[in-house]
């Protein structure tokens, strides 16, 4: 059981014009990780690009996936992702964004509502079990009555932007924590208050 690798799917857009949005931060997150097992992506047969590799000498396989449809509709390529690697959906790990959350704040957890995420709600339906984990990333909302599917496509703000890398690197090593030492280690650490 401890050789059995883990799918990682960074959620998004494709197209360029979608790529540094707020939407696209999973995907972001999926590049990084791809980054650090020296992995690159490649077109994969469940309608998706695929990395593999390791983000730890001796840690676990990472599956990383960035599905080549809308967010809406990201449901099928993950639920082919589990079947062609005949994984269960506990090592499936959704990395979206979230504007419930506060921007540079991190939460994990399994299982679970969708909480009026699309991307999250069609992955729930195609996989057939909410029963999977998810590392939602913080973009919080639009000020004042400013639409929310304005604000997830548009890009960062500049000051959103310098904080950016460092997001995208902390989703990464929460990732890497869930693989390695389990969602309450990883809980612990991206919820309590940083010193």
């Amino acid at each position: 059981m401890a050789e059995e690798p883990w799918l990682v799917v960074g959620l998004g857009n494709p197209g360029v014009q979608y790529e540094r949005t707020r939407h696209n931060i999973g995907q972001l997150v999926a590049d990084e990780l791809a980054r650090r097992a020296s992995a690159r992506f490649t077109s994969h047969r469940t309608n998706s690009r695929v990395a593999e590799g390791r983000i730890v000498p001796g840690g676990p396989r990472l599956i990383i996936a960035k599905p080549n449809t809308y967010m809406n509709v990201s449901g099928g390529p993950v639920a082919q992702l589990v079947r062609f690697y005949s994984l269960d959906p506990g090592r499936l790990i959704v990395v979206h964004d979230e504007l419930d959350i506060p921007f540079d704040t991190i939460r994990l957890k399994s299982g679970g509502g969708h909480g009026g995420h699309n991307g999250v709600r069609d992955i729930v339906s195609a996989v057939g079990t909410p029963d999977f984990l998810r590392v939602r990333v913080g973009i919080g909302r639009p000020p004042g009555r400013a639409d929310a599917a304005d604000h997830v496509l548009s890009p960062f703000s500049p000051a959103e932007r310098q904080a950016l890398p460092s997001l995208v690197s902390d989703a990464a090593d929460a990732v890497g924590l869930v693989t390695t030492d389990g969602l309450a280690a990883a809980q612990q650490r991206y919820h309590s208050p940083q010193p």
